[in-house]
């Protein structure tokens, strides 16, 4: 079967299908100030770039969660529950992290089914 990878910077892809299967790098809302801001940019921009690559959040299996600091999981909740498919929530992930830099506060990588 073919590896498809999509969008190298080099050092990763952004995406790769693989037998019906979506990976996605961690995705990060990096304008917000604070979970909730930068929450709901990292999940417009997993959105975007599940549509770009042919899926959509009804076909999400899997989503690791990444938080500076835990104490933020309600918060982040509020904006999860709101952008999931009701029905077709996927198994989860959320643990607290060093992120990649001070200012990132939310990190999200899915794994998704293409669309048929």
């Amino acid at each position: 079967m073919k590896i498809e990878r999509f969008d190298s910077n080099g050092r990763f892809h952004t995406a790769i299908k693989y037998n019906g299967v979506l990976y996605l790098s961690g995705a990060v809302g990096p304008n917000g100030s604070t979970v909730k801001e930068q929450a709901q940019e990292t999940l417009d921009n997993l959105d975007a770039l599940l549509k770009k690559y042919g899926s959509d959040k009804r076909h999400i299996l899997s989503a690791c969660v990444y938080l500076k600091d835990i104490a933020s999981f309600n918060e982040f909740n509020s904006v999860w529950d709101a952008w999931v498919e009701s029905g077709c929530e996927p198994t989860r992930t959320c643990v607290e992290a060093k992120l990649a830099s001070p200012a990132m506060l939310v990190e999200v990588t899915l794994t998704a089914a293409l669309c048929e």
